[in-house]
């Protein structure tokens, strides 16, 4: 006679087809919370490499709402483990409350594919009735609330605080746990009117479409044509800045992965794309071929690079903290670390410096990075004039390409904060400068 199963007792499931889906989220998530660009590493790995479409978007979903709600997540956990567990052990439980709460996994099966889970790798099998419990238990409170302070990282809230004020940095974290749009680049805007309809989507100002499709980016209508590109709204804002004109020579340097030289060379510029990443690059070339486009693509890092060519043009999105891009890649507010802010402003510092002996006499230089530390921006620009004083800075209208009126800066600059878009937008500094036509070419690089 069978037993009936007592009161509360999640129902027996067989083993999970998607486990191995869940174990490469666990992958995911180890990664993205170990170290800097671990996540993308890992979503090229082997583990989610042998899965099917299906279940690497559902490996993926995981990890990243993991991420997205990681504070809140983690802050229900505090409340229902006597002491620490082991770290795989903890990300077990991260990723069972993710699937319960917002992917709407059914209750018992976020509970029992976590115990499974668990029982699967040697080093948390000894963990599972932990996992079974505390799981159960957080399932019985219901989802944890969380306040914008809850969603980022303790010290990043409060640089956020006290570069934007209370209010700035509560708008800005709001945004963390909302899973964004996606935002395309046009090769022509005179597609816009066609495309809009077609792939469902809404104009920007600036000129970029905002859909809220998911699913393969091969499918959507313009892919194969080559019409368009992925590129957040923000991020396409500091190549229009540049305003290159038809037979200009434009370089970009840092380039991968590659919407700027996209937009430079759809505007008819004579564009040099170099980025010290030849993997990075690869990506670059074919959407170069997708949209029919040119570029010379040339793998040197930037501040070493010996072409002694000067250019009408020059664009640097320096290396960054990159935490101006958590709508997308949640996982950078989790890897970074205080200590990286000034080794980064170090870094583009050199590459700025290297940038100016690029640009012609009266040429123009565009700086941004996609971060909202001011050290990597703000501070950035006002060494940068302190330094070279054949550069001015050439101020930023409101509207002009895109650039929220909020972000345009008493000077000119522009600092383009999360909120400062409906729907949200990645952070930018971006400033526009323009070298003095009376002053010959100077630096290394000729």
């Amino acid at each position: 006679m069978r037993r009936r199963a007592r009161q509360g007792t999640p129902p027996r499931v067989k083993s999970d087809p998607q486990l191995a889906a869940r174990s490469a989220a666990l992958d995911l998530l180890e990664a993205a919370l170990a170290r800097r660009a671990g996540l993308d590493e890992a979503l090229g790995g082997p583990a989610m490499n042998k899965l099917s479409p299906r279940d690497r978007a559902f490996a993926r979903a995981v990890a990243m709402a993991a991420l997205r709600h990681l504070g809140p997540i983690d802050k229900a956990l505090a409340g229902k483990l006597t002491r620490p567990p082991p770290d795989p052990v903890r990300n077990i439980l991260r990723l069972g409350a993710a699937q319960a709460f917002w992917l709407e996994v059914p209750a018992f099966a976020a509970v029992a594919t976590s115990v499974e889970l668990a029982a699967a790798r040697k080093g948390t099998r000894a963990f599972k009735g932990l996992v079974n419990a505390v799981l159960r238990g957080l399932l019985r409170d219901g989802p944890p609330a969380a306040t914008p302070e809850d969603l980022a990282p303790p010290w990043l809230f409060a640089r956020w605080r006290a570069a934007y004020g209370e209010a700035g940095a509560r708008a800005i974290a709001e945004l963390i746990a909302q899973e964004p749009a996606t935002d395309l680049s046009l090769k022509s805007p005179a597609d816009a009117d066609r495309l809009a309809p077609e792939l469902e989507a809404e104009p920007l100002p600036g000129g970029s479409l905002r859909t809220a499709r998911r699913g393969d980016l091969a499918e959507w209508p313009g892919f194969d044509e080559g019409a368009w590109w992925v590129q957040d709204a923000s991020a396409a804002i500091p190549a229009r800045l540049l305003d290159v004109r038809p037979g200009e020579s434009a370089l970009d340097l840092c380039a991968a992965p590659g919407g700027k030289t996209l937009q430079l060379a759809a505007a008819g510029a004579q564009v040099t794309a170099v980025d010290r990443s030849a993997p990075r690059l690869k990506r670059l070339s074919e959407n170069l071929a997708r949209t029919r486009l040119a570029a010379e693509v040339v793998v040197a890092d930037a501040g070493e690079w010996t072409d002694a060519r000067a250019f009408d043009a020059v664009l640097l999105d320096a290396p960054c903290t990159s935490t101006g891009t958590f709508r997308r890649h949640p996982d950078v507010l989790w890897a970074a670390r205080p200590g990286e802010i000034a080794s980064l402003a170090a870094v583009q510092m050199r590459l700025l410096a290297a940038a100016a002996d690029r640009v012609k006499p009266g040429g123009r230089l565009v700086y941004c990075v996609c971060s909202l530390e001011p050290e990597e921006g703000e501070a950035q620009l006002a060494r940068f004039l302190a330094a070279r004083p054949d550069f001015a800075l050439t101020p930023v209208a409101a509207g002009e390409g895109g650039a929220p009126e909020e972000g345009v800066r008493p000077d000119g600059a522009l600092r383009i904060l999360p909120h400062h878009l409906p729907g949200g937008c990645d952070g930018f500094f971006v400033a526009r400068l323009t070298r003095s036509a009376a002053l010959p070419v100077s630096g290394g690089a000729g």
